[in-house]
């Protein structure tokens, strides 16, 4: 992450929270809605993943600065129920990913490189979810990663929940590229990760539908959905992806109705919407309408509501979008 531009982030959000709905509180019986982060540990949550073994919960992590951990958070309450400490790696450097894989196996990407590709290798690890939620220390294993290409920064880690293959998708303003890695990740010796295909946006995370078809690309103001076509991805639209001071996580429900979007800070919000390609929701009149927030590919992904943004968010938005910009043109410059 990027700490000059957090700035401008946080402040959006909070101009903006005054134009957009806030998501539905956990109290309301279904995390699946959306739900609030409420363990003052959890302030930098870098990623999100629904678990299949314990529903409603989902697992997230720290950035960098935090230790070996993982955090079990019960979305019907926003309340964490397990922290899970890892045994057996080194010291995590720059904790950005977390996706789950097949036989309910926990992937953490340790892939963060905030100098800008100069890390020789970053770190995978992997760990067996736990079967009960409590406070507990589980065994890790460890895998060391290089990209084909040279060093680079990256912040999504996605796992196929088919295949079991692991993907990492690197950060670039520019736009970065999908990286395979080995069919199997091995402990002896270096797992190099091959660029199979461009993905055109400044990548902050990324999910897997539970059926591993559709693949959901976030960064911080807007996000992609592509087919994911045996990783010959094809694009098929945007997704509805909500303005949030540092936007850096999403996921599928379990159940794929859902995407789900967190943020760094602390009380942070998780912001849920429909996932790409469900059939339209019929509003309460009968009238066949969409529901608010269907996020069927048409949304802008800028703290819309009902497809819609009030004025003043907008203008407060494209504020920090050409300041943004601005900062931009002046260091390339």
């Amino acid at each position: 992450m990027r700490r000059s531009f957090a700035v401008l982030a946080v402040l959006a959000g909070v101009l903006l929270a005054g134009g957009r709905a806030l998501p539905a509180s956990a109290t309301d019986g279904d995390g699946d809605q959306g739900f609030t982060l409420k363990d003052p540990r959890i302030t930098e949550s870098s990623g999100l993943a629904a678990s299949r073994l314990h529903p409603g919960v989902y697992w997230t992590h720290n950035d960098s600065g935090d230790g070996p951990y993982v955090y079990a958070v019960d979305s019907r309450t926003g309340k964490t129920v397990a922290r899970i400490t890892l045994r057996g790696i080194g010291s995590p450097r720059d904790v950005e990913a977390i996706s789950i894989g097949p036989d309910n196996e926990i992937y953490l990407g340790d892939i963060g490189d905030n100098l800008g590709g100069k890390w020789p290798y970053v770190w995978i690890y992997r760990l067996p979810e736990p079967k009960e939620l409590k406070d507990q220390t589980v065994n890790a294993t460890q895998y060391v990663v290089k990209y084909a290409n040279g060093p680079r920064d990256a912040e999504s880690l996605i796992v196929h929940p088919r295949t079991g293959r692991v993907y990492i998708i690197d950060k670039k303003e520019d736009g970065g590229h999908l990286y395979e890695g080995p069919a199997t990740l091995s402990t002896s010796g270096t797992n190099i990760f091959e660029p199979i295909a461009p993905v055109d946006l400044w990548a902050t995370d990324a999910a897997f539908s539970p059926d591993g078809r559709q693949l959901a690309v976030r960064g911080y103001f807007g996000g992609i959905s592509y087919d994911w076509n045996g990783g010959r991805i094809r694009r098929t639209g945007q997704l509805d992806v909500p303005l949030q001071g540092q936007g850096e996580g999403v996921s599928y429900s379990a159940d794929g109705t859902k995407l789900l979007y967190s943020s760094e800070g602390a009380d942070s919000e998780v912001v849920a919407k429909d996932a790409p390609g469900l059939p339209a929701a019929k509003s309460p009149s009968g009238s066949g309408s969409s529901a608010s927030g269907s996020g069927t590919g048409s949304g802008s992904g800028i703290g819309s509501v009902g497809g819609s943004v009030t004025i003043g968010a907008a203008i407060v938005a494209a504020g920090v979008v050409a300041l943004f910009g601005v900062r931009l043109l002046r260091r390339r410059g």
